[in-house]
């Protein structure tokens, strides 16, 4: 099997670190196009996979293309490969492009699956969404979801669903990263060191997760677990309840994903 990046940028990197680091493909049965050759070049000595400038010869190179450009680059990045994507099982994984949106680029016989990754890719701990049009088979979206959970966990969902989903997951590691510095800061006002405040407060986040994730738990219960009658903790749920930290969370998750539709 050829995998095939059309553009290879911070994502399509993450990507391609986790299906390598996993060996689920090797550097030589990967190829991936850059506008800059310093980039390219940078491409193959860190990862050992070809490279070329040429979309035209990379889309059809390879079995699976994924479509790692910014959204603004489709139309014409997918008007000059067009024709090299025919019998391709495709990958977008551009926000706010629908797959009618794809189809209308591309044609309506060509199999496409609409995919949404994020940045914990970087560390193989991402979440990807995926959604295929109605020409993708069930083992091929088996195959795609084999390849993208190299870098971190993949859900099945309808495509309707995605701007849900980006608000929650796509987006959300901005809104998880300003609550690790909104907690440093609060240690360093209390006399914590901040290189300090920020492990401490980064690894709180991260157990709680992985609390969350493997207990099986309601979140709500395990927040009970730590609030003792009278204790610190429910002082503090009751500070971030009187200033809006719920709805100020649901008002940013609703407002991104409008801001996916009308994208």
């Amino acid at each position: 099997m050829k995998l095939t990046f059309i553009g290879c940028g911070n994502m399509g990197q993450a990507m391609l670190k986790g299906i390598l680091s996993s060996e689920k493909l090797r550097g030589t049965e990967i190829i991936a196009t850059a506008r800059s050759r310093e980039t390219l070049a940078r491409l193959e000595k860190d990862y050992g996979i070809h490279t070329t400038e040429d979309n035209k010869k990379a889309a059809s190179w390879g079995d699976i293309v994924i479509l790692a450009v910014k959204p603004q680059m489709y139309e014409a990045v997918l008007g000059e490969i067009k024709e090299e994507l025919k019998d391709k099982l495709i990958v977008s994984i551009a926000a706010g492009k629908s797959l009618r949106q794809l189809e209308e680029l591309l044609g309506t016989d060509k199999k496409l699956i609409r995919a949404m990754p994020n940045t914990p890719a970087m560390v193989l701990e991402g979440i990807t969404a995926l959604c295929p049009n109605k020409n993708i088979e069930e083992e091929e979206l088996n195959t795609i979801e084999d390849i993208l959970s190299a870098f971190g966990k993949t859900e099945v969902i309808e495509e309707k669903q995605m701007d849900a989903f980006i608000g929650i997951c796509g987006s959300s590691p901005a809104y998880v990263f300003m609550f690790i510095e909104a907690l440093a800061d609060g240690a360093v006002k209390e006399g914590l060191p901040r290189a300090k405040a920020y492990r401490m407060a980064a690894q709180a986040v991260l157990g709680s997760a992985k609390l969350v994730l493997e207990s099986g738990k309601h979140p709500g219960e395990l927040k009970d677990m730590v609030c003792s009658p009278g204790g610190t903790t429910i002082e503090a749920v009751a500070a971030l309840e009187e200033y809006g930290f719920r709805s100020s969370v649901i008002k940013a998750v609703e407002r991104c994903s409008e801001k996916s539709r009308t994208m």
